[in-house]
């Protein structure tokens, strides 16, 4: 929502611009994170790793929507996790005939040693940050992704 501040105007703009970098940022971050888990991890793959990490053990299907992918692509970005032994498959308990795919316990270890170095630069970077200016920006990013989360009718045209 606009209004006819210019002030406001330039703080979204603002908002714009750091948004826009701080993607960027986030795409090479997970770029760096794939290649330190396994060398041929592409980025796309990293993110379904961390989803089976933090969702456990899922059906392709169910991986098909939460990512919006048609279950194609999905079982190609399966096959290549478990032709890197990243993901393993079991047959799912509640119907014999569907399988589960799971993050394999190596990969659960390099994901954990990656997401605890990036810590560890994280806490270099902002080390002359308070705990409550740390806290604050968690708070605010948190309150900015719940307010853009609130309308899912204005997602797809923003």
């Amino acid at each position: 929502m606009l209004t006819g501040s210019n002030a406001r105007t330039d703080q979204l703009r603002g908002l714009e611009q750091e948004v826009g970098v701080m993607i960027r940022r986030i795409r090479r971050v997970i770029r760096e994170r794939a290649h330190a888990v396994h060398p041929e991890l592409p980025a796309a793959s990293y993110v379904m790793l961390s989803w089976l990490m933090t969702h456990g053990p899922q059906r392709s299907s169910a991986m098909a929507e939460a990512f919006g992918i048609d279950k194609g692509a999905i079982s190609r970005q399966l096959q290549h996790l478990v032709d890197l032994e990243l993901v393993d498959r079991s047959p799912d308990p509640d119907d014999g005939r569907a399988t589960l795919v799971s993050a394999a316990s190596s990969a659960a270890d390099r994901m954990a040693a990656v997401a605890d170095e990036r810590r560890r630069w994280l806490d270099e970077r902002l080390g002359d940050w308070s705990e409550e200016d740390l806290s604050a920006f968690v708070d605010l990013l948190r309150r900015y992704n719940r307010a853009l989360d609130a309308h899912p009718s204005e997602r797809a045209s923003h």
